[in-house]
């Protein structure tokens, strides 16, 4: 393939492992460079907004501010929001944050909203999010310290305090929504528009 029908670079704006580990699956060739980006000053600009606009909107400026520093590349920028009856939830502070929000969700739905961006030099080519329900089982507080015994500090990067590859699956007894957005992301999503875009054969 000549250097001028060779597809744009695709850029990663996540440190996100489950994203990665998404995206090598499917077989797509990227680079991984996490955002320099204040989640919460963009959060508090969008006041009044959605669950799933937040999400969207945060997953644009994710991928904007690496776009800044990368011309020409093509940058996919991700984010995920947990909302809890009414309420938003950002990640755990500390461990007893984290506890305090199992105890929060235990036997409710947690509504999760996963967005992704694909954003090259000032345009946001292309964005989507998607809606997952998770319904928590009844925790007890035997449960809940023996889980963050084990998945601690590492939950503390998950908003929802979970990683459901692992442990996190036993939180939950019952899941409506694709595997895609429960991990992060909604890749069948994803992969359409990185087609569209000619980064991968269609």
């Amino acid at each position: 393939m000549s250097s001028a029908a060779r597809p744009p670079h695709l850029i990663l704006a996540s440190k996100s492992s489950s994203r990665r580990a998404m995206l090598d699956a499917a077989g797509v060739a990227y680079q991984a460079m996490p955002a320099d980006l204040d989640e919460r000053a963009v959060e508090e600009s969008l006041d009044g907004c959605s669950a799933a606009q937040v999400a969207e909107a945060l997953a644009a400026a994710k991928a904007q501010a690496v776009a800044a520093e990368h011309r020409d590349s093509l940058v996919l920028g991700s984010d995920s929001l947990v909302v809890v009856d009414g309420k938003r939830f950002d990640k755990p502070a500390s461990r007893d944050n984290a506890a305090e929000h199992l105890r929060l969700f235990s036997g409710r739905v947690m509504e999760l909203h996963s967005a992704a961006a694909l954003v090259r030099n000032d345009t946001c080519e292309w964005s989507e999010a998607s809606l997952a329900r998770l319904h928590v089982r009844d925790l007890s507080e035997e449960f809940i310290e023996h889980y963050l015994d084990q998945e601690w500090p590492e939950v503390g990067f998950c908003v929802g305090v979970f990683r459901i590859e692992a442990l996190g699956v036993q939180l939950f007894e019952s899941i409506e929504g694709d595997q895609f957005t429960v991990l992060g992301m909604p890749l069948l999503g994803v992969l359409g528009a990185l087609r569209d875009l000619d980064v991968m054969p269609s």
